[in-house]
């Protein structure tokens, strides 16, 4: 088997990705494909008598160095293994290379990266198939915080411990904010619905067909400071397609670096769809818009993404068409009653399931 997909499980301190790996465990295996689990390393090396918090900083880099090492030989070590598989395969990272850049400065990144032969673009962006980001339980679930299950950790349960943990979570994010296919996993007071959320993300990601979920969106003013936030400019564009399958191209750009996707949905049934989404290269985006569907304009739209209380928000304000439209988008949310929506904005209408601030309709000429 070939296609191995390799996906990294991270999030800030006690957010659940022990609980999502057994989950993630259980069910893959139970529909045939072979899991196999890539350890967090830096708890490795914890346990062996790394300090993470030391002032020596040789001995900190020198850890830190060692830690990207065998986190990218596991990684290679076990992809050999899973090639060499009769059944489907899937490799799930409990953390992956971007996080241990959340956990030190800017220059000593670079450094590291450069000591070990890789490039921050070729660890975000191209060695992973997905990301899935769990909240930490810090921001929105403090009932629910702890670090009893992990004594690895170092952030108490204190309100200064839960402050240094909502940073940690926000940063990790930020580290991965590029790759394509970065996911953010909302709190819920049902745990379960989280976990779930999970292995659905990994089935989209493995083209398993998956039932059809309404995000929760809402035409939203904006009438205060936004908090902190990942700022991006999207350009999509949609390429002709046969009936019953929607295709999409995506520029996406951050800081001034793009990230290129071509997205293709299919309708099975009237509640099932397949998904399937994969990078490009600037070459391949530029030949592919030659497909762009006559009848459609290109949309584009200034994202502004943050987590308020625990749930992970995508704000979209569109610059044409529709110039002016803003419309506030979150995930794994099932009732209205359940989102928590931030003061900074006023909601003007529930447009959760209404076919006509669909992507696909605002782009119709």
């Amino acid at each position: 088997m070939n296609d191995i997909k390799r996906i990294v499980l991270t999030g800030g301190p006690c957010a659940g990705k022990t609980s999502a790996l057994v989950r993630v465990i259980e069910h893959f295996s139970s529909i045939g494909y072979k899991v196999f689990c890539i350890p967090e390393v830096p708890t490795m090396f914890t346990q062996a008598g790394m300090n993470y918090l030391t002032k020596n900083e040789d001995f900190f880099y020198e850890g830190e160095k060692a830690t990207l090492e065998i986190q990218l030989a596991l990684e290679d070590k076990f992809m050999r293994m899973a090639r060499a598989c009769t059944e489907p395969a899937v490799i799930v990272c409990d953390r992956g290379a971007m996080d241990i850049s959340a956990y030190m400065q800017p220059d000593m990144w670079r450094e590291l990266t450069r000591a070990v032969g890789v490039t921050t673009e070729e660890l975000r962006e191209l060695r992973y198939d997905a990301v899935l980001h769990l909240v930490s339980a810090a921001d929105g679930a403090e009932q629910f915080y702890t670090i009893a299950n992990n004594a690895a950790r170092n952030e108490k349960a204190d309100e200064e411990g839960l402050k240094i943990a909502r940073m940690l979570d926000k940063k990790v994010i930020e580290a991965w904010t590029g790759h394509p296919h970065l996911r953010v996993i909302n709190n819920d007071e049902d745990f379960d619905r989280k976990l779930n959320r999970v292995v659905k993300e990994i089935a989209n990601v493995l083209e398993l067909p998956q039932t059809i979920e309404e995000e929760r969106k809402y035409i939203v003013e904006v009438i205060g400071d936004l908090p902190q936030n990942t700022e991006s400019h999207i350009t999509q564009t949609y390429l002709v397609a046969e009936p019953g399958c929607e295709v999409r191209l995506r520029k996406r750009s951050f800081g001034g670096k793009y990230v290129y996707v071509h997205t293709m949905k299919r309708k099975l049934s009237p509640t099932e769809e397949l998904v399937t989404e994969r990078q490009v290269s600037p070459n391949i985006y530029r030949s592919m818009m030659q497909q762009a569907d006559p009848y459609r304009q290109t949309i584009n739209k200034q994202r502004h993404s943050f987590i308020w209380k625990g749930q992970y928000f995508e704000l979209d304000t569109y610059l044409s068409p529709h110039q002016g439209l803003t419309i506030l988008e979150t995930k794994g949310i099932q009732e209205h009653n359940d989102v928590r929506f931030p003061p900074f904005l006023k909601i003007k209408e529930d447009i959760t399931g209404n076919t006509r601030y669909y992507n696909y309709n605002l782009a119709l000429k």
